[in-house]
């Protein structure tokens, strides 16, 4: 067996530290599929335990989406009882209709196993990679370009934490089979009907033999740039949107939005929408609204959603129904 402490573990050990992801006495819960990257994690975080004095657990959710899952959910409690760490399975009642579904209902199970304020997944530099080229395919904007975070806080006491998003699959491969882990095969992971499927193994290595050999890790490292951008931005337009917002008339001072960049105003609407309106907006919806910035009294946009629309009211761009 190779040895038990592998450069691999002094990275994950030091982004831990650096990015202060993962305090010591925490109770975990570790998402795990079965597959490299969910099975390399929790080798790492075994590994690791004692430095950090955590409580460790095992959650699998099974989607029912294939024939063989319930062997896959058997085969993740073989591995939990051979590391001697609690157990928790979560299965649906019926295969979730798409993979948007299937996500959703995935993180509204594993916080409901009590006990855990943090839940670690395996995604990877190379999940990063991808999502950056789906999302862009699909005309996202930064913030969607930027999706893959460290962690994300799923209520006001669970949080979702992503450790290995320095780490390549080729190396969470490579840790499995230096430490004779038994990987499960998601036979879902070769069809190429999933558009996921078709960039990891057709749009990236094509990418990568004939433009640059390089493009995963380089894409990945966008998609950290653009996150702490995003961050910041978000913060500004948050602070704008404060200063112009009237809840009462559902509303924002239009004076104060013609004297920012037009990034911040298109972000301070994007939120006047979200928060008012309870949806997520499009391009062409967000830059109709912020037209209004600038336009004649009495101007106004299509309708949103249930006939609410923005209108300018003197200096307000206010919703109104028009029912």
């Amino acid at each position: 067996m190779a040895s038990s402490w592998t450069p691999l573990h002094a990275k994950i050990h030091r982004t831990l530290r650096s990015r202060s992801l993962l305090p010591k006495h925490e109770s975990i819960l570790i998402a795990l599929s079965g597959g490299q990257d969910s099975l390399c994690l929790a080798q790492l975080l075994i590994d690791l335990r004692d430095r950090w004095n955590w409580h460790l657990a095992i959650a699998h959710c099974d989607h029912r989406w294939r024939a063989d899952s319930q062997a896959n959910a058997d085969h993740i409690a073989t591995l939990a009882q051979s590391w001697n760490l609690p157990f928790y399975l979560k299965t649906a009642d019926s295969p979730p209709p798409n993979e948007a579904s299937a996500r959703e209902w995935r993180y509204a199970q594993l916080q409901s196993i009590e006990g855990f304020h943090t839940i670690v997944t395996g995604h990877t530099a190379s999940d990063r990679a991808e999502t950056l080229l789906f999302n862009l395919i699909r005309g996202s904007g930064a913030d969607g370009l930027s999706s893959l975070n460290w962690t994300r806080q799923l209520t006001p006491t669970v949080k979702l934490v992503r450790p290995l998003l320095e780490i390549m699959r080729s190396q969470t491969a490579e840790f499995c089979r230096d430490r004779n882990l038994p990987i499960w095969q998601d036979s879902t992971n070769n069809d190429l009907a999933y558009a996921r499927n078709r960039i990891r193994q057709e749009l990236l290595p094509s990418l990568k033999h004939n433009f640059n050999a390089q493009v995963e890790s380089h894409l990945a490292q966008t998609m950290e740039l653009l996150s702490a951008e995003v961050e910041y931005l978000e913060t500004v337009a948050s602070e704008f949107y404060e200063t112009a917002i009237d809840i009462t008339s559902q509303s924002l001072d239009r004076t104060i939005l013609r004297k920012i960049p037009l990034a911040i105003q298109r972000r301070v609407i994007r939120q006047f929408l979200m928060r008012s309106l309870n949806f997520n907006p499009n391009f062409e919806q967000v830059e109709k609204c912020v037209g209004l910035i600038t336009a004649p009294n009495r101007s106004r946009t299509d309708p949103f959603i249930e006939k609410t629309i923005a209108e300018v009211n003197a200096d307000q761009i206010q919703l109104k129904s028009l029912d």
